[in-house]
Formats: structure tokens, sequence, C-alpha cells
């Protein structure tokens, strides 16, 4: 799930790889890896998680995919400016569909031109395709499942202290999904902007591998980020709980802490 900045020197010219850059227009067309076509993923957002909410995200998801030009056999490598949670929403996003061959930048973009790789300003056009994908269920999860199994799930909640302890408010109600663990996602990251290594990453996310575990934060963007970190821990049974706080936080019915 991720390639290394001098990986993705010695390919991005490759015809069959696609390079998607998730930051802003702005930071895209100040400079970016050549090759790379701007990719703003904050602007597809589903915080629905009914029946109905997840075939209307299938639906928007494989058209965004046919847009980039993904077809089975393309390697697809998503950068932010770090090993951010844009990047990491994008990889959650292809490997939902079952496309094996995508991974992220470790240490984005910043990485890059610290190392005085190559950059270019000029916009670069997509090559549209039918994409279709095969939907992974198991990596995924709605609100229903979390909220019948609150007992029997490892929840890790990957936004800031304040959030998760109701201080900073963004939905209706505040706090937390009841018996989820605060492991604000930032601290998945070196100075750098890469991941921390293994054993560090063990240190801080100390559970049972083979225990359900579900990620969530306001969006489940942040909560994408720690997705990845858990499935390169080997945690077997990790889901993304898709409609997040922003779903959770807004249905008075759902239970808090």
């Amino acid at each position: 799930m991720l390639i290394s900045t001098s990986e993705l020197n010695s390919i991005f010219e490759n015809s069959d790889v696609i390079i998607a850059d998730t930051r802003s227009f702005k930071e895209y067309s100040e400079g970016h890896i050549p090759g790379a076509v701007h990719l703003d993923l904050f602007a597809f957002h589903w915080i629905d998680t009914t029946k109905n909410g997840i075939k209307n995200f299938n639906d928007q998801a494989r058209k965004l995919f046919s847009f980039l030009g993904v077809t089975p056999e393309k390697k697809v490598i998503f950068y932010d400016s770090v090993s951010g949670m844009l990047a990491a929403r994008g990889v959650w996003m292809l490997m939902y569909f079952s496309h094996q061959n995508v991974s992220m930048l470790n240490g984005g973009i910043t990485k890059w031109k610290k190392e005085n790789l190559s950059i270019e300003t000029k916009a670069n056009n997509f090559k549209p395709t039918k994409f279709l994908g095969k939907i992974n269920s198991n990596i995924i999860t709605g609100f229903e499942h979390i909220r019948d199994n609150l007992d029997n799930l490892k929840i890790i909640d990957a936004r800031s202290t304040g959030e998760y302890d109701g201080s900073v408010v963004r939905a209706a109600q505040t706090g937390h999904i009841p018996n989820s663990i605060n492991i604000d996602w930032n601290q998945n990251l070196s100075e750098d902007g890469t991941f921390k290594n293994d054993d560090e990453l063990s240190k801080i996310y100390d559970l049972p591998k083979d225990s359900e575990t579900v990620t969530y934060c306001q969006g489940a963007y942040r909560a994408a980020n720690s997705f990845l970190v858990l499935k390169k821990l080997g945690f077997q049974n990790v889901k993304l709980y898709l409609g997040s706080w922003g779903e959770w936080g807004n249905d008075i019915t759902l239970p808090i802490e």
C-alpha cells in the first residue's frame, strides 16, 4: 500500500501508472509530480450509510474512478502533502473496489521535493475509462452494524482529543461513539511526513490483531489513514466507518459518550 519516492521516480513515465495528486488545485498548479492528474477527493464527501446511501456512494465512486481512467492493469498511486488522509482515502476507496495495485506515496510531495526530484506545473488531462470494480464489503461498515455490536468491536476514533471529548463541536451531538478509543491520526506520522515504523505504530495500536476493528473520524478521511496503518501492521479484520461522526453525531437516536 506504500510506495517510496525512489520507486515512484523510476516508474512515473510508465503508461500503466496513474498518479493522482489529492491536494488542492492551487497546490497542484504550483507544482506536482510529472504526469500527475489532479483529483480533489475532499469534494466527494459521503456520510450516509443507509442501504440507499451506500448504493449512491458506490455509483459516484465508480464514476470518479472511470473519470480517473482506472482499469484492472493500471497501477494507481495517490499522493498528498505528506502520508496524509486524502491519499489514504483514495487508497481505501480502490481497495474497497478490489483494485489490488494501489499505493500512496510515503512522505508525499514534501519528501519528493526534499529529494530534489522533478516537478512540473502544466495540468495533465484525464483519460476516462469504464470502471466497475468488485465491491469488498469486508472493509466498510455503517452505523447499524456498529450500533448493534458496540460491545464486540474495537473502535478507533482518529479525531483530535477536543473532538473526542466534545469540547470541539462538529455535529448536533458532541463526544464520541461509546467504547471508542481516541488515537489521533497525526500520531501515525513521523516528523518528516512518512509513516512511523511498525514498532512505533504497534505501541500506539496495542490491540488484538484478530479482533474486529473499526476506524472513524468526522468524514472518514483521517480514519482511512488509520485504516491503512492497521492493515500495514497485519490487523486481519479492519473496517472503515464511512459515515463517521458526520453521520453518527447528527443522528440523535444513536448513543454517545
